[in-house]
């Protein structure tokens, strides 16, 4: 199986850079599954019904979530109805609409596992992330019930990511961090044949700070006042992922290698001519 996953959609420019790249993303990486975390990309906070259809309408087949899940109310009752939409899985049991993950039909035959898990360092203290992973690999093993598992893994510190990746070696296809919106130069295949990166990065505009307009993040850190919210960043944005593919035999990364494509960022697209483990 060929799949990528891209990191945080931030606001309009970010959505736009996607829906415009994905297609030929798509045909070009032959990517069987394509999933993104979408927790910022209506204005920043949340999601919204409209948004996510115009991204399943450009390509993407499931939408990760993270602490900015609940920003738009409106998904609090989308999230019920919509199986391709999913949050942090570490919510305590019955706290939260919908799901923390999912297997899904890939259009190739294959079945994929995502898990959307939110960091608790520095973050609002959810649930023990690791023992969310544990239970929904444990439902649905790789190479017993799914064929490929992704798991995204929402948090601040680089050293929960790096740890969760460590935890899943061997029965995760990828593990992947968002939230700090910059992409990590980590990409690589585990000792046990995960592939792992610490963070996505962002689609969104990187003349910013971490996406939003930069005025405002700026007057906070030099003067400790509030005089206005956050707005996304309208530059040109870059498009930043993972792509993975596996071994059809175990499930397990043969070649995970960073995307980046269009806006203030050098492009990195993987080509077929890429190194397979």
């Amino acid at each position: 199986m060929r799949f990528a996953f891209f990191g945080d959609i931030v606001g309009k420019s970010g959505r736009t850079a996607l829906i415009s790249h994905l297609p030929d993303l798509r045909e070009r990486l032959g990517l069987d599954f394509v999933v993104v975390n979408g927790e910022n990309a209506a204005a920043g906070f949340g999601i919204t019904e409209r948004i996510a259809d115009s991204l399943y309408e450009a390509g993407v087949d499931v939408i990760t979530l993270g602490n900015h899940a609940w920003d738009q109310r409106e998904a609090l009752t989308y999230i019920e109805r919509e199986p391709r939409l999913i949050r942090p899985a570490n919510y305590p049991q019955g706290a939260a609409p919908g799901k923390g993950a999912n297997l899904f039909d890939a259009p190739n035959g294959e079945r994929i596992l995502v898990i959307n898990v939110m960091g608790n360092l520095f973050m609002e203290q959810l649930d023990d992330a690791f023992a969310a992973v544990e239970r929904e690999l444990s439902a649905a093993p790789m190479g017993e019930v799914a064929d490929a598992v992704l798991v995204d893994v929402h948090a601040e510190a680089t050293s929960e990511k790096n740890g969760m990746g460590v935890f899943c070696d061997g029965r995760a296809s990828l593990v992947v961090g968002t939230h700090t919106h910059v992409p990590t130069a980590d990409t690589r295949i585990l000792p046990g044949g995960t592939g792992y990166q610490t963070d996505a990065g962002m689609c969104g505009s990187y003349d910013s700070v971490i996406g939003m307009d930069k005025e405002e993040p700026l007057r906070r850190f030099t003067t400790r006042m509030r005089s206005a919210r956050f707005e996304p960043a309208t530059g040109p944005a870059t498009v930043c992922g993972v792509f993975v593919e596996t071994n059809p035999a175990t499930g397990l990364a043969r070649r995970c290698e960073p995307i980046r494509v269009g806006g203030e960022l050098a492009d990195s697209i993987p080509s077929d001519t890429g190194v397979s483990v």
